[in-house]
Formats: structure tokens, C-alpha cells, sequence
């Protein structure tokens, strides 16, 4: 997209109803987390069935540290594309695991059908622990991307932090460690989230300025649960605005108002984000579908018919 066309995209965003006349031309993902309890798994499963009609690119699930969640990643991502028949990725991090057990659960994803991963650093689980590689493992992400392309020819996305990741010595030291996770044979980027278009517009042109090309995608949190999403942002030092925590003051014994005003923030949030030439968003549900179904509604992605899960319940 030009920037005559990123220009008339945003005056039609301005003249026109936010949201009237979207196309319906953006590609979405989606990340869970793998369930403790059976409860929970149906729980999801009601999510994935909700979500699956908008054919995403793909869908994520993530991996606790140090492996914790690994046997739940495993068979939450094995039903997802046997059952749900979505293309799924699977989390895999360094953290506390050597080189042969990385291979070991790499080639079991594999079997499972898996072909795509979202390979990270991870951090040790205990807030402000610094990262220590495995002493037989992984040091970095980029390591980790290099030897999962020895393993099968995986698919492999990894992050991207638009405000620099915590142990980060500088911007440009992170972006040089993007690069060098690119350069290692990964495919894309999915970015962590943030709170503010002009965040986003501003890594794109630091990104380009580095000569880094491949896609990187916007990871959307939709608010729902402020005090929730406080903590999120300061574990990986995403910056909060203050009139967001105004306009979520006072909305905690009022669940329904809450909802709206978050799926009325979120919304704004991507349209603009779709003003400045995003067409790929991908949405950290938390397991839940009703926000993130809402805001592509409103982007115009509508159901693309059938996806196999009314013979999977």
C-alpha cells in the first residue's frame, strides 16, 4: 500500500461511519493457551468452534516454562488440526531443555501433523529470573530456529517486540536479534502487543530502515480485564496509556459496561490500524472468542463456510 493510499484510507476512516464499507480483505490468527482441566478444554473447544468460520491463517498454542505445559500443547495442537482441521502452530521456547529434547518434541510435532512453530527464547517462569540457557541447549531463539530447520522443514514464526523486549540493551540491539531470527530461516514475526497504532507504525519504519522485509504481525490483546492486562504489560514492558486505566476506572462490579467499553477500545484500536495498511492481525483470545469475533466482524471478515468442526464436537 502507497502512502496516497494509506492517505485516503484514513480520510475515508475520518468522513465515513469507522467501520462502513470494509472489504473485508484482512487475514487473522489466532493464540490460545493449552487447558489444565477437561472442563476447561470444552470450554476452548467452544472458542475454536466459534473462531474456526473466519478461516484463519493459522492458530497458535503456547507452552509453558520450561516445557510445563508441554504433553497439553501437544494434544491441544494434535486436536486442533485433526479435528478442527485448522492449521496450527505449535509454541516451542529454550528454556530448561537440551537440544535432544527440543528434537525429541519438535519430531513428535511433526508427527502429529504440525508443521509450523512459533520458536522463542522463553523466559524461566519466575518474574525479573534472568534467561540461562540449558547447558546441552539452545542460547537464543535464532539457535533454536537454525536447529528446528535441521530437524523437518518446519514453518517458523517468531517474535517481535515494537517497544524492545525487557532485557533488551537497546532498540537497535533487538532489532538486530530479529533480524538475526529471520536470517536463521523464519519465515515472520508476530509481534507482542501494544496500545497504540502510532507504536506499531513507528517499529514498521525501523523495521525498514534495517532492511528487515518479511511480514511482521501485530499481536492484538483486546482489554477485557484491565488489572489482568496491567500485569501482562509489565512482565514484557508494554506501555499502558493513561487514559486507558481512566476509562476502565470504576468498571469492575460492572462486567457488562466493562465488555463494551473493551470491545469499543479494541475495535478503534484496529481500525486504525487498518487506516495505516495492517491487513494481518493476530489475536491473543485468552480462550475467549467473543471479543476478537467482534472486532473482525467489524473489519469485515465474515464466516467462509464450512470448516469440518460440525462433524468434530
Amino acid at each position: 500500500m502507497t502512502r496516497y493510499d494509506q492517505l485516503r484510507e484514513a480520510r475515508t476512516a475520518l468522513d465515513t461511519p469507522l467501520f462502513a464499507g470494509l472489504p473485508g480483505d484482512i487475514r487473522v490468527s489466532f493464540e490460545f493457551f493449552p487447558p489444565k482441566t477437561d472442563a476447561l478444554m470444552a470450554q476452548l473447544w467452544d472458542v475454536v468452534q466459534t473462531l474456526a468460520p473466519l478461516a484463519p491463517e493459522f492458530v497458535s498454542v503456547t507452552y509453558g516454562a520450561g516445557g510445563s505445559t508441554r504433553d497439553r500443547t501437544h494434544d491441544t495442537v494434535a486436536r486442533i488440526i485433526r479435528e478442527a482441521r485448522l492449521p496450527a502452530a505449535a509454541h516451542l521456547t529454550c528454556v530448561d531443555a537440551s537440544k535432544a529434547e527440543i528434537r525429541a518434541v519438535a519430531e513428535a510435532y511433526w508427527e502429529a501433523g504440525v508443521r509450523h512453530i512459533v520458536a522463542l527464547r522463553g523466559d524461566m517462569g519466575a518474574p525479573g529470573v534472568p534467561f540461562t540457557p540449558h547447558p546441552d541447549g539452545y542460547a537464543n531463539a535464532a539457535e533454536l530456529v537454525a536447529g528446528l530447520k535441521t530437524i523437518a522443514p518446519f514453518d517458523i514464526s517468531v517474535a517481535a517486540y515494537p517497544e524492545s523486549h525487557p532485557d533488551s540493551p537497546s532498540v537497535e540491539a533487538d532489532i538486530d536479534n530479529l533480524k538475526r531470527k529471520l536470517d536463521a530461516g523464519a519465515s515472520r514475526a508476530i509481534s507482542q502487543f501494544f496500545f497504540e497504532p502510532e507504536t506499531f507504525f513507528r517499529f514498521q519504519d525501523k523495521l525498514a530502515a534495517a532492511g528487515i522485509t518479511a511480514p511482521v504481525l501485530p499481536g492484538i490483546l483486546p482489554v477485557s480485564n484491565f488489572a489482568q492486562t496491567r500485569k501482562f504489560a509489565a512482565a514484557c514492558g508494554a506501555a499502558l496509556p493513561e487514559w486507558m486505566e481512566s476509562l476502565f476506572a470504576g468498571l469492575d462490579t460492572h462486567p457488562g459496561s466493562r465488555q463494551l467499553v473493551a470491545a469499543t477500545v479494541s475495535a478503534e484500536f484496529c481500525r486504525r490500524l487498518y487506516a495505516g495498511g495492517v491487513r494481518d492481525f493476530h489475536f491473543y483470545t485468552l480462550n475467549r472468542a467473543e471479543l476478537s469475533y467482534a472486532i473482525c466482524h467489524l473489519l469485515g471478515r465474515r464466516p467462509q463456510g464450512a470448516t469440518g468442526l460440525e462433524n468434530a464436537a
